[in-house]
């Protein structure tokens, strides 16, 4: 089992904790992940961690793909990698329709299609083997459409990139589970309970069957935000995890149309699902977290006293044991990194 350690994405002031980076890469943990919504972004932070550290590696959770054209985002990721010694790690998200049609102003179009043809163009341009070209629904390399020059021209690029870069995907839905399976390297699960891969491993299996060449669970990584907490107070530890996922649960999508919502659904938790949704979506947000069970939490974070912590820590060590967990990226801090380090690295 790995550990990484979830930066994520900077509050109204930008701020970067690198004293918690350095202290993680000093216990072990082999990663540290950046994220963006619509403020702070992904990519200048990571560059900012690698020059800081010297170990540890450094991903994007994640980078919003329709914010970046597919060249865009491999010119940054080689760039990285080059510059780090093949410590930068490339995740990739499609992001929503709210922020991608309101923040980037681009059409949201497919999430899968369109992650299938931003990795198929970043594979292309790492392996440099031909110009690159593609034909597909989102992207056309070189642009065809009818405000062309007619003057574009495929290129191959002029940094030698490595195609040993790794590649994730976030996902939590059984098509975008198949999708990741089948293009990328690992994913990341929003939450995961590491007794329920039951509800990944269907979709994963078809998506390392369409990838072909043996494709399997030995050389994809599942790489899960875990929320660590640690203190006397289990109920005080639960509330920003409840806010959070009352947020994701209820309001991160339309009434019918919320991956998130769907997601605890399959977790086994339905009916809690549909009353966080129609409080959420009511207004009533304190209302919509309290609904959230504590049995939901429980599953997918830890909280609580270090010992109720050592103890849950064990399910997670069965799992890392199948492959059915290879990284637990920590979303929190302080004395709780000591004792996680102590327990799996």
């Amino acid at each position: 089992m790995k550990l990484g350690l979830l930066v994520g994405y900077s509050p109204a002031n930008m701020s970067v904790p690198m004293d918690m980076i350095k202290h993680a890469e000093s216990l072990g943990f082999s990663s540290a992940w950046t994220a963006e919504a619509w403020g702070s972004d992904a990519v200048s932070p990571a560059a900012w961690i690698l020059a800081q550290t010297e170990k540890i590696n450094v991903g994007t959770a994640i980078m919003q793909m329709p914010g970046r054209t597919p060249a865009m985002t491999a010119m940054t990721a080689m760039t990285l990698y080059a510059l780090s010694g093949g410590r930068f790690v490339l995740g990739l998200g499609p992001s929503g329709p709210q922020v991608v049609e309101g923040w980037h102003g681009v059409a949201y179009g497919r999430p899968l299609t369109r992650t299938r043809e931003y990795i198929e163009i970043i594979r292309k341009i790492l392996a440099r083997e031909e110009r690159v070209t593609h034909k597909g629904y989102h992207y056309q390399m070189p642009y065809q459409g009818e405000d062309a020059t007619g003057l574009g021209k495929p290129l191959k690029s002029i940094l030698h990139g490595d195609p040993a870069l790794k590649i994730f995907t976030a996902s939590i839905s059984p098509k975008g589970m198949e999708c990741a399976g089948e293009v990328s390297d690992g994913v990341f699960p929003v939450w995961m309970n590491p007794e329920r891969f039951d509800i990944f491993e269907a979709s994963l299996e078809k998506g390392f069957a369409k990838a072909g060449g043996g494709k399997s669970l030995e050389d994809f990584e599942i790489a899960p935000f875990v929320t660590c907490l640690m203190s006397d107070d289990i109920e005080k530890c639960r509330i920003p995890i409840k806010n959070n996922m009352a947020l994701y649960i209820g309001g991160m999508g339309a009434r019918g149309k919320n991956f998130y919502n769907d997601y605890a659904k399959r977790l086994g938790y339905e009916e809690a699902a549909v009353k966080i949704q129609d409080l959420y979506l009511d207004g009533k947000k304190e209302e919509a977290a309290a609904a959230v069970p504590n049995e939901l939490v429980d599953d997918v974070a830890l909280v609580g006293p270090e010992a109720r912590i050592r103890d849950r820590l064990q399910i997670w060590k069965e799992a890392g044991k199948k492959r059915h967990v290879s990284s637990m990226l920590i979303g929190g801090g302080g004395p709780a990194l000591e004792v996680l380090a102590e327990e799996l690295l």
